[in-house]
């Protein structure tokens, strides 16, 4: 179950206007919110890598290697690639932030090579790629004049016979999606809360899994404490920010 973003807004309005210490808008949360879920998102890599060298409790429930891989699990996915015919390349999903496995007619592993193997790999009968073992290479392509890096990274497939987009496909980690706390805006400010009500028609919620909802709520406040130049705000929140992991990893 996803984290309701009004859920979060309302909770961190209610601590931040509880002293009557600041007030952040719905455009400086929607930043804070995307910020802080890509944050979450971004430490899950780092901290299942931590738990796979140590050794895990046999419970249902208390397996940390399952429980992250459980909050990764949202964003993972299976997408179609496009061919670029000029260049030789297959396209990713466009939103593709980690790459897993790229399959061949849905029943074949493309091994992945580095550039230097994915040169020399034709030198041989022995180690030529074919449709039987195919290979990629992956990487960003330099294009344009000068040549400008366009920060788009490519599929490149031996053998070259293989130019059916159709052919292959990609498991993947996709990115979040941007957070949106949707609304309308009153005029006279007849809201109790502001000139805001929640619209949830237009919003987009957090896609992480509802365990992290205090940790949401507390790395957001720790931002708007930054908004809003509140130190103590910034040090309570981080603090406790801070425990939390701690509780999680000892």
């Amino acid at each position: 179950m996803a984290i309701n973003v009004n859920t979060v807004y309302t909770t961190v309005l209610s601590i931040l206007n509880k002293e009557q210490r600041g007030y952040i808008t719905p455009e400086e949360f929607n930043k804070l919110a995307t910020q802080v879920q890509l944050d979450i998102f971004e430490n899950y890599f780092e901290d299942l890598n931590q738990q796979l060298r140590v050794p895990q409790a046999d419970s249902e429930y208390a397996n940390r290697q399952k429980n992250i891989d459980n909050c990764i699990s949202i964003f993972k996915t299976i997408g179609n690639t496009t061919y670029d015919v000029p260049g030789g390349y297959f396209l990713p999903p466009s939103d593709l932030h980690r790459i897993g496995t790229v399959i061949y007619k849905d029943e074949k592993e493309l091994q992945r090579v580095e550039r230097n193997e994915f040169l020399r790999l034709n030198l041989s009968p022995l180690t030529k790629p074919t449709t039987q073992f195919p290979v990629y290479l992956y990487e960003q392509v330099v294009k344009g004049t000068g040549g400008v890096n366009t920060g788009e990274t490519h599929i490149f497939v031996k053998p070259t016979t293989i130019v059916n987009a159709a052919d292959i496909t990609v498991s993947y980690i996709r990115k979040p999606a941007d957070v949106l706390w949707g609304y309308q805006q009153l005029g006279g400010g007849i809201w109790s809360s502001g000139p805001y009500i929640y619209n949830e028609a237009t919003s987009t919620q957090f896609e992480l899994d509802d365990t992290e909802q205090t940790e949401v709520i507390l790395r957001i406040l720790a931002y708007a404490g930054v908004v809003i130049r509140d130190p103590q705000i910034v040090q309570a929140a981080s603090q406790a920010v801070q425990s939390e992991e701690i509780n999680s990893k000892s």
